[in-house]
């Protein structure tokens, strides 16, 4: 007989909703929205992405991908650039401002979440982080046609 799922679904949502809520909020403290947030992140330390690789990176759906891109480029923290190999596509880089934010913001971000997750012991991190990678993993593979 199957273990039943919808306990272990409703603790995973409610899970993401209050991480959600903690990350959401510091990251808003620093004067990003969390899909910009992620867009900022992604980019940081790299020569830029085409918008496919960005989507498939981040936590941003393609109908949003664009216009948090735009809003970005509107502040002055990324600019689209065309590829050197591909006529057709642009490239979505970090301006200095972008890589400014993000030498701000990602450090602080990442510290404040080690706090906040400071009480998971190490094994147990690990143990999470394994089985959230077995989870997704089932949930992908059945999620392909």
């Amino acid at each position: 007989m199957p273990v039943p799922s919808l306990p272990v679904i409703r603790e995973l949502v409610r899970c993401y909703q209050a991480f959600d809520a903690v990350a959401g909020a510091h990251i808003r403290s620093l004067g990003l929205t969390a899909p910009q947030f992620d867009i900022i992140a992604t980019l940081g330390n790299t020569e830029g992405m085409r918008f496919k690789e960005l989507g498939e990176k981040t936590l941003c759906t393609k109908g949003t991908l664009t216009g948090i891109v735009d809003r970005l480029a509107d502040k002055g923290l990324v600019r689209r650039v065309a590829s050197p190999t591909d006529g057709r596509s642009q490239i979505v880089q970090l301006t200095a401002a972008g890589e400014a934010v993000f030498a701000h913001t990602f450090p602080a971000q990442i510290g404040y979440m080690d706090t906040v997750l400071a009480e998971v012991d190490t094994e147990r991190m690990a143990r999470l982080q394994q089985d959230l990678h077995y989870l997704r993993g089932i949930l992908e593979r059945k999620g392909k046609p």
